[in-house]
């Protein structure tokens, strides 16, 4: 289906409804094992996605399902506690209605994080990478359809969707707090299955570093509305056929919870240079 501008601005009323005058600069997409983000937000105020229109359900592990709104080091913050995923059901609209209801309630910023498989053979598992740029080339994109000329122009420039300035803070942050932060390419699948080995080979060769199964929807969508981006990946497990052991959901959960301090200190870190 294609969403009408008035749709969006109803799904925008609601939540207006439940935060009263509070108006967020951020909005924060925490993906596999990082939602806890959500949990450290300064005077939140909890609207679950079940209870607005026209918004989907999560359904991935490790997704509350939730907006959070509060402050973090200082910035007045939208954390979304899960994401939908086109493997779900849904379609790249659906996944990305959410950042388009966050930009109508004043989110002029995205920040995105993921959990991927690394492709790049010199890092590892458990290592983070600073988004520089995507890959998605498979099935149709997240603006296909009527253009609705509120949110940006029918053929949006993507030379770049991950802002210069804020890879920057990202760089300034890590460098202050000791963190190594890799910089790279995330290439998008659309799953639910994991990559097969020859696909990983694939994405190498077109320049990928790390492959996942969401992110590059809600940034296209941020990017045609003019939201700033910067964006995270923790590289939770060497993507299928550089190891020789199969490749689980479990995996990805426990590399989450065993980076997640380096991880917050980071985004937190970014919040206060930004």
């Amino acid at each position: 289906m294609n969403y009408t501008f008035a749709q969006y601005q109803e799904s925008a009323a609601y939540i207006r409804g439940k935060i009263g005058d509070f108006r967020p600069q951020v909005a924060m997409v925490l993906g596999s094992g990082l939602g806890f983000m959500g949990d450290v937000v300064e005077d939140p105020m909890v609207v679950p996605y079940r209870d607005i229109p026209h918004f989907k359900a999560s359904t991935a592990p490790g997704h509350k399902g939730q907006l959070v709104f509060g402050t973090l080091e200082g910035r007045r913050v939208a954390v979304m506690q899960g994401r939908m995923h086109h493997y779900e059901g849904y379609s790249y609209e659906e996944v990305s209605y959410a950042v388009r209801v966050l930009r109508l309630l004043g989110c002029d910023t995205l920040v995105v994080t993921n959990a991927a498989g690394c492709v790049n053979m010199d890092w590892k598992a458990g290592d983070l990478m600073l988004i520089t740029d995507q890959i998605k080339i498979f099935m149709e994109s997240p603006l296909r359809g009527e253009n609705l000329p509120e949110f940006g122009v029918r053929f949006p420039d993507a030379s770049k969707l991950y802002t210069p300035a804020l890879r920057q803070v990202a760089r300034n942050a890590a460098e202050k707090l000791g963190i190594a932060l890799k910089e790279g390419v995330y290439m998008y699948f659309p799953g639910p299955q994991y990559e097969t080995p020859a696909e990983v080979r694939f994405a190498r060769i077109a320049g990928a570093d790390a492959v996942g199964m969401s992110t590059a929807p809600e940034v296209i969508a941020a990017g045609h509305c003019g939201m700033q981006v910067l964006g995270f990946t923790l590289l939770s497990n060497m993507a299928a056929g550089i190891l020789d052991q199969p490749l689980s959901e479990q995996e990805v959960l426990e590399a989450a919870e065993a980076c997640k301090d380096k991880f917050s200190r980071l985004v937190l870190e970014c919040l206060k240079q930004m």
